[in-house]
């Protein structure tokens, strides 16, 4: 009797009764699940199959095709628009660069793209990626491949036109026999877009691969591969996946013709089809940008043999779960009595239990408990004594809003607040770099005392905690009755004597704001820690409570780019004088703009990693420190007065060290090298070549480069050609190939794509805004 009534028995017993239930419960559930709607399962994941290779053709093809239209819409570069009036003749040298437009977006999605054409309705215009400018577009040699959407958009009441596939060849214009083609879909639009095709001055077409369409349904369908086409909306085939032999297609034409005409509304679904005397289940789904349809022909004897195998797979599946489910009851069940086991071992082992004989295992824990819950009362004295460190924790959890109401009116004796307050207020103290001079056991010392000091101040009806945080500040929160800014004046007062007279240091104090529930008390101190931010720029407030500060931190405001540049030039340059202005200007937008506290900083670590990477292209090693690490340095500094004098003395350092370096190297080697460039630069200027005319080395006077002028070699050769350049063209009295010729450029093609580099537009270009501009 007494074995059937203890724990193991009981856990054995419900175990194995939960697995037969639950078991031939799903059994039961399963079975008639799998019976009656296995198979449309099937058909809804074929379904689901064609559905995701109609959305991929439409990402990965569709979409990209019509993307291309767009970035040459609103392409600035080139004018579209280039052929659209009769004032193209004068215009004719910059159909090159519309045609590289059109190349490189070619090039760009060649795995979908053939070919690119601009077609001009009004001059008969079209310039072609493939086929280059040709006049009279739809006459002559080629214009057969052109016409369907030539014709089509003309006649066209809407703004875009998808062809049917149709097989060109690569050469247009040539007649060669046995010349391989590409089955191509032409996307035609018109620009601007919500013109019509009939009225429209410029047409993009844009010939697509259809291998492209073909090899999407085959990597996303290839069981189906050989079953699966594209229609358009008229009936015309657009790709046909079924490349073993079109007889089967021509069947699923003849037979589904109508039942395709009747749906061609839907966007997707599946119906049955009898083709050839065997029962089909034929899946549909619209690609909705263009109105195609794309369908896959399945077998339906195939949904009938999964489902077979799955039933009996299922009964085989529920027998074993049974087995196992019994075993697993077993060991659940003395798993699950290991740690009821332990704990009774436990119990008989503890001093004053008495050897009684217990039926169940449960009430001798139980009465374990009981006596162990005499003993608990002794734990108020330990409580007690650990009272300071559960007053931090308490403290540190309520300003992260770790509490919840319940959790934090339960805590609220822990902190010493024995009554409910009105008002609550947060202050944050803060020693800055004075605080870090003191050592662990004097810093722990000054806290201690701080706040007992603090905490025993007699101010009326009010309560003060304070308590240390981790990053070396002091958290004050201040009960009181009433919003009194008096009262936080005094409280202020206070902490910024006692600092002084009794530890010699120098508080900064910020305030937060009141709030009425001492749940809310967090906001308060996000508050007094978002002013604390900016006491790193105002070192000299010794107390932050301007509210307007907070409106910095969501300030969207930046510090203009002109500065940045201004300081990493005249640093560059190497002129003091203009660095300590340019780095005045940058304290100064910090401390007086509305930038907030993180972009600022954001701005001054940015400085200092454009200064040190200054360095270390010009190879400078300190004299005493060698390589400086200068960010750490910077993370040391506690305000932006402090920033300011380090930075200010290690770039006049580093500028007096170079200037002493400057004068022991051969700096006539160097003006003699600038001035030989500058007076030939229309010849060869290689590096061995510049060299020996000044009898140093190519490796050494690279390097004097690098040192003096901040750049490379080949850097300042491109800016001086550039710079004599320009100059030329502003004269508007010589032709590009002159002027590239004049500056040492073989080709003006490559002349052009230098200056665009370099200054951002072509040379034409350029000249237009000087003549616009003059």
């Amino acid at each position: 009797m007494k074995k059937w009534s203890s724990v193991f028995a009981n856990l054995a017993v419900s175990y194995v009764a939960i697995v037969l239930v639950i078991v031939l419960l799903l059994c039961s559930v399963f079975y008639i699940y799998f019976s009656r709607n296995y198979k449309e399962e099937l058909r809804n994941k074929n379904q689901l199959i064609l559905e995701n290779t109609a959305q991929a053709i439409e990402t990965s093809v569709l979409q990209r095709v019509q993307q291309i239209y767009l970035d040459l819409s609103v392409d600035k570069t080139v004018d579209i628009r280039l052929f659209a009036d009769l004032s193209f003749q004068t215009k004719l040298s910059k159909a090159i660069d519309l045609q590289e437009l059109l190349k490189s977006e070619v090039t760009s999605k060649s795995d979908i793209v053939q070919a690119v054409h601009l077609y001009y309705p009004g001059q008969n215009i079209m310039l072609s990626s493939v086929y280059g400018l040709k006049f009279n577009a739809d006459q002559g040699d080629g214009a057969l491949f052109l016409a369907d959407w030539i014709d089509g958009m003309r006649s066209n009441k809407q703004g875009s036109l998808w062809t049917q596939t149709r097989q060109i060849p690569k050469d247009i214009f040539s007649s060669i026999p046995g010349d391989s083609g590409n089955a191509l879909i032409t996307y035609a639009r018109t620009y601007p877009f919500q013109r019509s095709g009939e009225n429209s001055d410029l047409i993009i077409a844009i010939d697509v691969k259809e291998n492209a369409i073909s090899e999407v349904i085959q990597n996303m369908m290839p069981e189906q591969f050989e079953n699966t086409f594209v229609w358009d909306s008229l009936g015309s085939t657009i790709t046909d996946s079924n490349k073993s032999g079109s007889a089967l297609r021509n069947h699923y034409d003849s037979g589904m013709s109508r039942e395709r005409m009747s749906q061609s509304e839907d966007r997707g679904g599946s119906f049955n089809e009898t083709l050839d005397q065997v029962s089909h289940v034929v899946s549909y789904h619209t690609l909705p940008s263009t109105g195609w349809k794309i369908y896959s022909v399945e077998a339906s004897g195939i949904f009938y043999k999964k489902l077979y195998l799955v039933q009996k797979l299922m009964l085989g599946i529920c027998l074993l779960a049974i087995f196992i489910g019994i075993v697993l009851s077993g060991i659940l069940a003395k798993a699950s009595y290991s740690p009821i086991k332990r704990l009774v071992g436990m119990v008989k082992g503890l001093p004053g239990h008495t050897s009684e004989q217990v039926i169940n295992e449960y009430r001798l824990i139980d009465n374990a408990f009981i006596r162990l819950n005499d003993k608990v009362s002794t734990l108020e004295d330990t409580l007690q004594a650990n009272n300071p460190i559960i007053k931090h924790n308490a403290l540190m959890k309520m300003l992260h809003n770790s509490y919840t109401r319940e959790e934090l009116a339960d805590e609220l004796q822990l902190l010493g607040i024995s009554q409910k307050y009105s008002h609550y207020c947060c202050m944050i103290m803060n020693s800055g770099e004075a605080f870090d001079r003191l050592s662990s056991g004097n810093r722990q010392y000054m806290a201690y005392r701080l706040i007992n000091q603090l905490e025993a101040a007699s101010l009326p009806e009010t309560h003060i905690i304070a308590e240390e945080l981790p990053d070396k500040k002091m958290i004050v929160v201040l009960c009181a009755n009433q919003v009194s800014e008096a009262l936080m004046e005094q409280l202020s007062h206070l902490m910024i004597v006692e600092g002084k007279q009794q530890f010699q240091l120098d508080f900064q104090i910020a305030w937060g704001s009141w709030v009425q529930e001492v749940s809310d008390v967090h906001k308060s101190c996000l508050e007094a820690q978002i002013l604390m931010k900016y006491g790193y720029f105002m070192p000299e407030t010794a107390i932050l409570k301007d509210r307007s500060l907070l409106d910095r931190e969501n300030s969207a405001e930046e510090i203009p780019q002109s500065m940045l540049l201004k300081f990493k030039e005249k640093l560059h340059a190497r002129q003091p004088h203009e660095v300590i202005m340019a780095v005045e200007q940058l304290v100064t937008a910090m401390r007086e703009g509305t930038c907030s506290a993180d972009y600022c900083h954001f701005i001054l670590a940015n400085t200092v990693f454009v200064y040190s990477d200054y360095l270390k292209s010009v190879r400078y090693h300190h004299p005493v420190q060698g390589n400086l690490d200068l960010y750490h340095q910077y993370t040391e500094l506690h305000n932006i007065r402090s920033y300011q004098d380090w930075l200010l003395k290690s770039i006049n350092t580093f500028i007096a060290h170079m200037e002493k370096r400057n004068s022991e190297r051969a700096v006539s080697s160097i003006e003699s090298a600038k001035q030989y460039i500058h007076d030939h630069l229309s010849e060869d200027l290689s590096l061995e070549t510049v060299a020996s005319t000044v009898f140093i080395s190519p490796k050494y006077l690279s390097k004097l480069f690098k040192e003096e002028c901040g750049v490379t070699y080949t850097d300042y050769i491109t800016s001086q050609r550039m710079e004599r350049a320009k100059t030329l063209i502003e004269r508007n009295n010589m032709t590009i190939e002159q002027i590239a010729s004049t500056v040492g450029y073989g080709t003006a093609a490559y002349f052009i794509k230098k200056f665009k580099e370099m200054y951002g537009c072509t040379p034409g270009n350029y000249l237009r805004n000087t003549v616009k501009q003059a």
